[in-house]
C-alpha cells in the first residue's frame, strides 16, 4: 500500500499577546485552500493537530489550549486605505471544525509585524527608525484595527522591556487601536439594555450585560454564580459542573443576543460569545505567584474561551471590558465603581491589564469610537509546516 508524501506549506509561528498561532500568506496556501471552504478548514485542522480526542494536539502545532489553537491568514487588502486583510480561524481541539465567527485580539499584535515582514506594507511607509502604522482590515468582523509597530534599522523591533502579565519574557511594546469596535450591523447592546435578566434553565435568572464590542461577550456578577472574581484557572477548569454551567449560560445568552436561534447551535459556535464574570477589587495571588493588590486595580474579571477559563485575558474580551466599563450602568462599570471613565485596569488570573475606550450616547444608543491597549509579539519559528498530502 502506498501513501501520499507530505507537502510543505510556508508558515510562521508567532506569539501575539498571550496567544500563539500559525500565520500564513493567502498566496502561499495550496490552491484549493485559497478560498473559504472544506479544503481550507481541513488544512488548518491538520496543521494544528485537530480533531484530537486526547485533547493534546501532539501531532500538530497546537498546544491544547484555546490560546494556542489558532490560525491566521493574511492577504492583500480588499478595502481602500488599508495595508492588509486579516482573517482569523479558531481551531477546535477535539472537534473537526474551525470557527470563523470572531477575531483574536491578542494575535492582532502579531499581524502588524507579519504584514511588514511579508511585504504587505509599502516600503516607503516603513521608517528606518520609529513606529510603522499598519492599517489592518479584520475580515471576520469587518472592522479596522491600527497596529503601531516599532522599527529599528528598517526592521521590526521584537525585543524590549515591555512586560505583559501572562507572558514570561519582556518584549517590544505594540500599541493597538480597535476602531469602532461595536457591531456595525446592530446595536452594541443587542437586547437594547445595559443590564438584562437572563433566564437560564436549571441555574436561575442572572443579571447580565450582553455587549458586542471587540467580541460578543456576556458579563455576569461573580457573586451571582458563587464566585469571588479572584479565581485562577484550576479553580474553574477542574470543575466539570462549573464548565457545564458556563456553557449553558453561554448558549442561552447567545440566543438572547440573536447570535443563534436555538441553544443547540452553540456547540458549533464555540468562539463566540464569550462569558465573563466581574467583581469589585480584592487582593489575590496570580498564577505566577505575583501579589495583586486591590488598590492597584479597578475591577476583577475572569473570562472563558472555548469552554475553559482563560489563563489571562483574550484581547477582544479586553476591548469588551474597556467599552463596557466606559458606559455607566453596565455590570462592568458598576463593579469598577460606576461613573464616567475612559480607561480601566482589571485583574485577571495572570495579573493585571490596563485598557482604554471611548464611548458616547447618541440618540439613546451607545456607540464606541475606539478601544486601545498595548501588547507585544514576536516570531518564534518560520519556514514550512508539513501536512500529509491527502489532508484536503
Amino acid at each position: 500500500m502506498s501513501f501520499p508524501p507530505q507537502i510543505k506549506v510556508p508558515a510562521t509561528y508567532m506569539r501575539g499577546g498571550t496567544s500563539k498561532g500559525a500565520f500564513f500568506r493567502l498566496q502561499d496556501l495550496p490552491e484549493a485552500c485559497q478560498v473559504p471552504g472544506e479544503a481550507r478548514d481541513k488544512l488548518l485542522l491538520r496543521v494544528i493537530g485537530s480533531p484530537d480526542p486526547y485533547e493534546k494536539q501532539i501531532d500538530g502545532l497546537g498546544n491544547a489550549t484555546s490560546s494556542t489553537s489558532k490560525t491566521v491568514i493574511l492577504a492583500a487588502p480588499t478595502q481602500p486605505d488599508h495595508d492588509v486583510d486579516y482573517l482569523f480561524g479558531q481551531v477546535a481541539i477535539d472537534k473537526p471544525f474551525v470557527d470563523w465567527s470572531g477575531n483574536c485580539g491578542n494575535l492582532t499584535a502579531a499581524v502588524g509585524a507579519f504584514a511588514i515582514n511579508s511585504g504587505f506594507v509599502a516600503k516607503e511607509r516603513i521608517p528606518e527608525n520609529g513606529i510603522c502604522t499598519v492599517r489592518i482590515w479584520q475580515a471576520n468582523i469587518k472592522k479596522t484595527i491600527v497596529a503601531h509597530v516599532p522599527i529599528t534599522n528598517g526592521e521590526v523591533q521584537e525585543t524590549g522591556d515591555f512586560e505583559l502579565d501572562g507572558v514570561t519574557f519582556p518584549a517590544a511594546e505594540v500599541k493597538i487601536e480597535f476602531m469602532d469596535p461595536a457591531d456595525g450591523e446592530g446595536s452594541m447592546f443587542p437586547t437594547g439594555n445595559l443590564v438584562d435578566d437572563l433566564d437560564v434553565p436549571g441555574i436561575g435568572t442572572l443579571k447580565a450585560t450582553m455587549i458586542n464590542a471587540g467580541i460578543p461577550t456576556i458579563f455576569l456578577n461573580a457573586e451571582d454564580i458563587g464566585y469571588k472574581g479572584t479565581e485562577l484557572q484550576n479553580d474553574i477548569n477542574s470543575d466539570p459542573k462549573a464548565l457545564a454551567m458556563f456553557e449553558t449560560i453561554r448558549a442561552h445568552g447567545a440566543v438572547k443576543m440573536g447570535l443563534i436561534k436555538d441553544v443547540a447551535e452553540a456547540a458549533n459556535r464555540q468562539h463566540t460569545p464569550k462569558v465573563a464574570f466581574v467583581a469589585r477589587p480584592a487582593d489575590y495571588v496570580s498564577s505566577s505567584g505575583k501579589q495583586i493588590n486591590a488598590a492597584d486595580i479597578d475591577v476583577l474579571v475572569r473570562a472563558l474561551s472555548m469552554g475553559k477559563l482563560h489563563h489571562a485575558m483574550m484581547g477582544t474580551a479586553a476591548v469588551a471590558i474597556a467599552t463596557a466599563s466606559a458606559i455607566p450602568g453596565t455590570l462592568v462599570n458598576l463593579a469598577a465603581g460606576g461613573g464616567d471613565r475612559t480607561e480601566v485596569t482589571f485583574g485577571h488570573p495572570s495579573g493585571t491589564l490596563g485598557v482604554g475606550a471611548e464611548a458616547k450616547e447618541v440618540n439613546g444608543e451607545w456607540t464606541a469610537t475606539k478601544a486601545i491597549m498595548s501588547r507585544s509579539a514576536r516570531v518564534i519559528m518560520e519556514g514550512w509546516v508539513r501536512v500529509p498530502g491527502d489532508t484536503f
